[in-house]
């Protein structure tokens, strides 16, 4: 959520239970609950309509495709970075027919670097 894990949330409550008293801890609870009725219904108003616009084709649409939470850009990365590798040892093995030797890190040769990448 807010990089909180539950025992820091239960914590934020009871603070926020001792500030706001329990004189006037139900009217803020009712608020709370009205305020997230309202949301809901604004969030089930905006399906209808989209639903409305969109007609028969509303029901074929994939909609975990557009899941944001499934783009991480670490992970997008390191796809990319493999495909390249791949694609890299299947052309130089379809040309000598041998798979090339692993790049070996050594540290006595300079790192390679790039002057139109930087």
């Amino acid at each position: 959520m807010f990089d909180i894990n539950g025992w820091e949330l239960v914590i934020i409550a009871v603070i926020a239970m001792l500030l706001i008293g329990p004189e006037r801890l139900p009217g803020y609870v009712a608020k709370l609950r009205a305020w997230i009725r309202d949301l809901r219904s604004l969030a089930e108003g905006a399906k209808d309509q989209l639903r409305e616009q969109m007609g028969p084709e509303f029901d074929d649409v994939d909609w975990k495709a557009y899941d944001p939470r499934q783009y991480d850009p670490r992970r997008i990365v390191r796809e990319a970075l493999f495909e390249d590798q791949e694609a890299g040892v299947a052309r130089a093995a379809g040309s000598s027919g041998m798979p090339p030797a692993p790049a070996v890190y050594d540290p006595a040769r300079p790192t390679p670097y790039d002057d139109d990448a930087t």
